[in-house]
């Protein structure tokens, strides 16, 4: 490997006289988004983060289509900009690395498989439908990118028991193409899902034949690299439940999903995508940054070496990787985080083990790949340098453990028995070595072994359905039913005219609603129209929901809790458990434990406003510690140059508040002071907490404002400042230093008006979660003031028992030291007092050494006069009973000093401890068996024990034989 360096590689590659084909891949990205927008009138909307921090469904995303699930189902929040479109197109991040869509094992052992690539895709939502959607199909790849018609084939569903054929879209592929290249598939090729729930429907894909000049038919979808998939329109006409139905959704929506590095090859006349300008430069930063052969494109038998396998591998990990990392996720031990884990050790054993890289190699791709791409995402130039340290971190941790795993692999497979390598070998490796099961598992394959799988996938389902048992029991109460609004709920309430809620009183405190009940459910598929809905609900009903004309119950989102208390009305009244919102409507789930309820009935909705308080303390401090964060760790000169600290989760309820957020090591205790010192600064400063609804352009100018990556903000926004000046005058001068000083984010959640209200805040813990994220847990109010005085009392404990002495203060240390551990004080304080306790601790230890000290002495003084004793009546052997304990140690060391001419037997008890202990040793010259002597001793006594001709020991349980062993040893 060559010792060149990331600039040396940077000019070494401009330096470089690469092919530049007619069609860059930056003109054909830019070619479909001009061809949509202006010609077909889409609106171009920016590719969302690969990581969707709003879908807890999905690893990453996969398609295109995953941002607007929200407008499929029908639960898009009208407030956002999102909500209103008709017709998109973008390039979309995409990662195939987990999940139903899977392609991980497939990269490298072919040139046309990844698991980070763009989709270029354009969309209707409930506007045009299947046949527009084909012909522009057609339009844009025939008149715009110029393809050869002779060389296309669709394919579309050809149905099955379940669902009839997609002739419709057959016939409109006839007026394009002749039947012999217009093919029916099954469900596996052309009925497409986005996961195992969700909106799905038929498909056509579009393939191409590279060769041309004959009849493909039968290559198409036989997973050959000269027939492949180039685009794919579905259809989305369903919604798959849980139990693997299909329901219709309520409008028709078209996705399509074109692959833009299959596509670029194609228009590069390759036969690779690893052969354009997508690859090209990072394979030569791999060349050089390795000094491996050149990339030659061989796969399967050709590539004897690997090598060009593992080239592959590597370029596609890194863009993976690097995107991944740049939109939130790090590697670690589960979910997203697990997979890139996964990927990255791949990348890095094949670079190890193929090219013959060196530690530290991966990292250094990085500049490359962001140099290359950072035009088109420029959020991967921002992030550059913490993708970097991030990658650097894991790919010197795995590396520490790569060349041990290698060779325990290798051992491994060396006992494998009849060509299967065992599954507990390979879960041994997964936990002791950081090796991947499919890591694993390849390195089978390359020495035709068949890995066991079976015992870890069962594992990896069962945790997966608790999981998802966990979520469904938080959103039915624990009653079991499905207590959500999806597409057919929202549509039924639409038929019905039923307005989205009105939630703007979620903000006024302590004054109840008068409402009006505009629908009364009972839980997914619980009527026979399967909505749920019915006119009036009752106790008999169990879990049940309201939703209302308006309401003043906060609907959980933002990591803020939900609000707690009652509706009531004339006739019934509904405790309220959970609130959430699907599409504007706010779902109150809850029981009625009285009456009933009907649509159209008054109701008076009734908040536990004193649950709220301590939960708007708690997100209000959440703010100010975000602040707090920043000013301690990076300075009010900015996050411009250096490390960033972004926002990566949060909760609050009416417990705690709980801040996850990017930074690369822990915290350190000076740190945490100064941080928790500025939050009660910012406490005893009485400042206002300010909101007001601005335009969002506006309110995006303001200098300091702290905003959630991936976030969807509506326009106008609600912006929340912790600071005196209203925020009407804050947008009048935006840019202005003075508003370093201050907390300014976007926020819908509830607050409270001043800070002194919090009355104070102390942090409980900082831990690391995953690679480069911490967590902050806080509290604040009464268990703040609860937090201090248990730290003021526990101190004052701990100065009382520091001047104690001797077996006094070692007695209360270790009631302290069990004690303290479990206290939920500052985690400030709690490190003063373990400096202290440790202080004690290292008291203690003197004091036992100078008692052992003292009692080892006194055990000699008493074994030296009984062993002159036997030397004088000329015995070959004596017993000693003298009182240290039980240590082992200090009675060997006795017995090295005494055991020299006789032998010697030590019967010691703990008596406050209610055991004692015999330990005999004899000299080298001695004839006398000490294991044989204990043995004899013993013998009716019992305890356990052992030994050798020359030294032996037993222990006993209880204190009252003692008198007895001694006895017995004597004779």
């Amino acid at each position: 490997m060559s010792d060149i360096s990331v600039n040396e590689i940077a000019d070494a590659i401009n330096n470089m006289s690469f092919d530049h084909p007619e069609w860059p891949m930056k003109k054909v990205r830019s070619a479909f988004i001009d061809y949509f927008v202006k010609t077909r009138g889409h609106k171009f909307w920016p590719s969302s983060p690969c990581v969707p921090h709003d879908d807890p469904t999905l690893l990453f995303a996969n398609a295109g289509m995953n941002q607007y699930k929200p407008l499929f189902l029908g639960t898009a929040d009208p407030n956002l900009e999102i909500s209103t479109l008709r017709r998109a197109c973008n390039t979309q991040k995409c990662i195939r690395a987990g999940g139903k869509h899977n392609d991980l094992d497939d990269v490298g052992k072919d040139v046309y498989h990844h698991t980070f690539f763009e989709m270029l895709g354009n969309w209707s939502f409930g506007d045009y439908f299947k046949e527009e959607a084909i012909e522009w199909a057609w339009s844009c790849l025939i008149d715009v990118y110029g393809l050869d018609p002779s060389r296309l084939y669709a394919t579309y569903f050809g149905g099955n028991s379940q669902t009839p054929a997609d002739t419709e879209a057959r016939d409109l592929w006839l007026k394009y193409l002749p039947p012999n290249r217009v093919l029916p598939f099954d469900a596996k090729d052309n009925f497409w899902e986005m996961g195992a729930t969700g909106p799905c429907g038929p498909c056509v894909e579009i393939h191409y034949d590279r060769i041309g000049g004959r009849d493909a038919g039968e290559l198409v979808n036989a997973d050959l690299p000269d027939v492949i998939e180039i685009w794919n329109n579905v259809f989305i006409q369903y919604n798959r439940e849980a139990d693997g139905s299909l329901r219709k959704l309520p409008a028709q929506h078209v996705d399509t999903g074109m692959g833009f590095e299959r596509l670029t090859s194609i228009l590069q006349g390759k036969d690779s995508n690893y052969d354009t300008d997508i690859f090209t430069p990072i394979f030569e930063a791999i060349r050089l940054l390795t000094g491996a052969r050149p990339y030659a494109g061989k796969v399967g038998a050709d590539d004897s070496d690997y090598v060009d396998m593992a080239y592959r591998v590597v370029a596609d990990h890194v863009r993976t990787l690097t995107f991944a990392i740049t939109d939130g996720a790090v590697p670690s031990n589960d979910g997203r985080g697990y997979v890139l884990r996964r990927v990255l050790r791949r990348a890095v054993r094949y670079g190890r083990q193929n090219l013959g890289a060196k530690l530290g190699f991966f990292s250094k791709l990085v500049p490359t790949l962001v140099e290359h791409m950072g035009e088109a995402f420029p959020e991967i130039v921002r992030k550059k340098e913490f993708v970097i340290q991030v990658i650097k971190e894991e790919e010197e941790s795995f590396s520490r453990t790569l060349d041990k795993g290698l060779s325990k692999f290798s051992e491994m497979a060396e006992n494998a028995e009849g060509g299967k390598f065992k599954g507990e070998d390979a879960h041994f490796l997964y936990t002791s070595m950081g090796f991947p099961m499919d890591l694993t598992e390849l390195m089978c394959e390359e020495k035709n072994l068949k890995l066991d799988v079976e015992g870890f996938e069962r594992k990896m389902a069962e945790e997966k359905e608790l999981s998802a048992a966990a979520r469904k029991a938080k959103m039915s109460g624990g009653s079991g039913k499905e207590m959500v609004l999806e597409a057919e709920q929202t549509a039924s309430l639409i038929s019905r005219d039923v307005e989205t809620t009105k939630d703007e009183e979620k903000y006024v405190w302590e004054k109840n609603l008068a409402t009006t009940v505009k629908a009364c459910f009972i839980g997914r598929n619980e009527t026979e129209d399967k909505t749920g809905f019915k006119d009036t609900i009752s106790k008999s009903d169990g879990a049940a929901g309201l939703i209302l004309q308006a309401t003043n119950f906060y609907a959980e989102q933002g990591g803020q809790i939900y609000d707690t208390g009652f509706i009531k009305s004339p006739t019934g009244t509904l405790r309220v458990d959970n609130v959430q919102v699907y599409g504007g409507y706010v779902l109150h789930v809850g029981s009625v434990i009285s009456g009933t309820f009907t649509c159209g009935s008054s109701a008076t909705c009734e908040v536990d406003y004193e649950r709220r308080r301590p939960v708007a303390s708690n997100h209000t401090m959440t703010h100010v510690l975000n602040f707090a964060l920043r000013d301690v760790l990076i300075g009010k000169e900015g996050e411009t140059e250096g490390p960033s600290i972004d926002q990566k989760g949060s909760l609050v309820d009416d417990e705690k508040l709980r801040f996850d957020f990017s930074w690369g090591k822990p915290v350190g205790q000076d740190a945490l002071a100064a941080i928790e010192g500025v939050c009660n600064a910012q406490i005893t400063s009485s400042l206002s907490v300010n909101t007001y609804i601005a335009p969002l352009n506006d309110a995006k100018q303001i200098s300091t404002l702290r905003a959630v990556f991936g976030e969807k903000y509506p326009d106008p926004v609600r912006v929340v400042s912790v600071c005196d000046t209203p925020i009407q005058d804050i947008l009048k001068k935006p840019k202005d230093e003075i508003w370093k000083d201050y907390s300014i984010e976007f926020c819908g959640g509830t607050h409270l008006t001043n800070t002194k209200e919090a009355g104070a805040m102390v942090i409980l813990s900082e831990e690391g979660i995953a690679k480069g994220i911490r967590r902050i847990t806080a509290v604040s109010q009464d268990k703040a003031k609860e937090a201090r005085n248990q730290a003021r009392s526990f101190a004052e404990r701990v100065k009382e028992v520091e001047a104690l002495s001797g077996g006094e203060l070692e007695s209360e240390t270790k009631k302290l030291k069990a004690e303290l551990d479990g206290l939920q004080i500052s985690c400030v304080a709690k490190a003063d007092i373990a400096v202290v306790i440790d202080g004690m601790i290292k008291r203690v230890k003197e004091y036992r050494q100078k008692l052992i000290a003292a009692k080892v002495k006194g055990a000699e003084e008493a074994c030296a006069a009984e062993v002159s004793k036997a030397k004088a009546s000329g015995v070959s052997k004596c017993v000693v009973r003298y009182d240290f304990g039980v240590d082992g140690k200090t009675a060997q060391k006795i017995l090295k000093a005494v055991a020299k001419d006789v032998a010697v037997m030590i019967i010691t008890a703990d008596v406050a401890g209610g055991k004692y202990g015999a330990f005999a040793a004899a000299p080298k010259t001695s004839d006398v068996d000490c294991k044989k002597w204990v043995e004899d001793t013993f013998k009716d006594i019992g305890g356990k024990g052992g030994g050798k001709k020359l030294n032996a020991t037993r222990m006993i349980e209880g204190v009252d034989t003692i008198d007895k062993a001694l006895e017995e040893a004597r004779k």
